[in-house]
């Protein structure tokens, strides 16, 4: 994609990832110790995580997923364990390294990490049977959010499944607040999105003309909060 808001958030979201929060990351991915905010945040990425897997199924053997954002590659692994062939792409390459450690010998061959824009994938003319996007399109303003699941639309043949941040207060709070501290010490910054715009805004994506929007769950568990959506084709 080359339009510049989306280019400039992909380099703060590589830097921050790659450099500032890599090891911290590690950490809130694995079962290691973590602060009481921290393990909020963990128990809700868990729940949105196995709410993603349940909208796969339990079975996808010969099916092709494409883990965009896949950080340390958890979805990705699980995905692969159910029988799925998975690309799994990330900005960041020491989250990337970290999740190449990770796979087990039996999955050896049904998992590639690949560092890279979850959208240079999109390219490849094999195509997808499911894309997932976890929490990797929450960083973006809504135009660019909706290019970005749009482009993933003309990919995936049988679902596409992303979260976004739903506008809520709470978020609204920790997004001003956020914003107090130095620009140099802050993550990048959520993008908190009106569900109903965001759903009119896919509806009437002609390149969406295919897809209809199936389940959604919202979750919010102390300082995680994300809602997912589904993509089916009509």
């Amino acid at each position: 994609m080359s339009n510049g808001s989306y280019q400039q958030r992909r380099g703060q979201i590589e830097a921050y990832f790659d450099r500032t929060a890599a090891e911290a990351w590690k950490r809130l991915t694995s079962d290691a110790p973590v602060s009481g905010i921290r393990a909020t945040v963990r128990a809700g990425r868990e729940q949105m995580r196995a709410t993603l897997l349940d909208w796969l199924g339990a079975d996808l053997s010969g099916r092709r997923l494409l883990d965009a954002g896949c950080g340390t590659g958890m979805l990705a692994l699980e995905a692969a364990r159910r029988g799925a062939e998975v690309l799994a792409v990330d900005l960041s390459a020491t989250l990337i390294e970290n999740a190449r450690e990770r796979i087990p010998a039996d999955l050896a061959g049904r998992i590639e990490f690949a560092v890279g824009d979850m959208l240079s994938p999109l390219s490849d003319a094999a195509g997808f049977d499911h894309i997932v996007a976890m929490d990797s399109i929450i960083h973006y303003e809504l135009d660019d959010a909706v290019d970005v699941i749009t482009a993933f639309g003309e990919r995936a043949r049988a679902s596409v499944l992303f979260t976004f941040a739903p506008r809520t207060a709470p978020l609204a709070v920790m997004h001003a607040v956020g914003q107090l501290f130095p620009r140099g010490d802050r993550s990048p910054a959520i993008v908190p999105v009106r569900e109903a715009r965001l759903r009119e805004r896919l509806a009437a994506a002609p390149r969406l003309a295919g897809w209809q929007l199936g389940r959604g769950r919202r979750i919010a568990h102390g300082f995680y909060t994300s809602q997912a959506l589904e993509l089916i084709p009509r």
